[in-house]
């Protein structure tokens, strides 16, 4: 059984949470890893983690930093220890639409890696065209985690793995026109987990749908026949990866 570790399983996007659970079971998936990026989801993640194997993690996104205010980060906080949460995300930096706000999103970034710190806790990073800057800032602190739908270079896959952290693999690997997956099998498997980031980037060939985390197997299956291996050894391997970072 696989582990989505990285989806949106909000109401927002989804009339039935538990169908979708359902489905992904008969998938092969059996858990998940609910990931935060406001304080509305952050919310929404504690409340379902009462469905069994449902696990989170909470932050602000970058692309939230002119919404959120001093008690969404203490909330993060307050709730870090809470069972079933593994730790602090999505966070990150995203120079994608605007850099405008560039001093801000890194101030923020920054609260929640001294959070993550302070109490020993993974960080799932979202670095969008913000390479550098995601680098700096995070070899200012001694922490381990997941680089979220990792999109860079074979260098940066290094420096990442270096700093021990692990590459978050996505649907995105399955698109045609997408060379992630050249790099993707330089790093070696026992580098990466797999992740859905439901209900976005759904893999091929049902782009265009709404993605679910039922689609981990259709990314499982591309990774395996990547790298040449049974559906079976590459799910010992990620879950095994998994519990380097996470306390699952």
């Amino acid at each position: 059984m696989f582990t989505d570790t990285h989806c949106h399983i909000y109401k927002e996007y989804y009339d039935n949470i538990q169908d979708i659970i359902n489905e992904s079971k008969t998938n092969g998936v059996n858990r998940w890893i609910n990931a935060g990026c406001n304080m509305k989801s952050n919310e929404e993640v504690i409340n379902l983690l009462e469905f069994p194997n449902m696990y989170g993690v909470i932050g602000i996104h970058p692309e939230d930093v002119l919404n959120y205010c001093d008690k969404d980060i203490e909330f993060i906080e307050k709730n870090i220890n809470k069972a079933k949460i593994l730790g602090i995300g999505e966070i990150g930096l995203d120079y994608y639409y605007t850099k405008e706000n560039k001093k801000e999103q890194i101030e923020l970034f920054n609260k929640q890696l001294a959070i993550a710190e302070k109490y020993n806790k993974p960080v799932v990073i979202h670095s969008r065209e913000a390479t550098l800057d995601t680098i700096d800032n995070l070899k200012k602190y001694k922490l381990k985690g997941v680089i979220h739908s990792f999109n860079g270079s074979l260098e940066t896959a290094k420096i990442y793995i270096k700093m021990g952290f692990l590459l978050g693999v996505n649907g995105v690997i399955t698109f045609k026109n997408c060379n992630i997956k050249d790099i993707i099998k330089e790093v070696g498997l026992e580098n990466i987990i797999l992740e859905t980031d439901s209900p976005y980037l759904t893999p091929h060939p049902y782009r265009g749908k709404q993605n679910s985390p039922k689609h981990i197997i259709d990314i499982a299956n591309f990774v395996a026949d990547l790298y040449n291996v049974s559906l079976k050894e590459l799910e010992n391997i990620t879950n095994n990866n998994i519990k380097r970072i996470f306390d699952i």
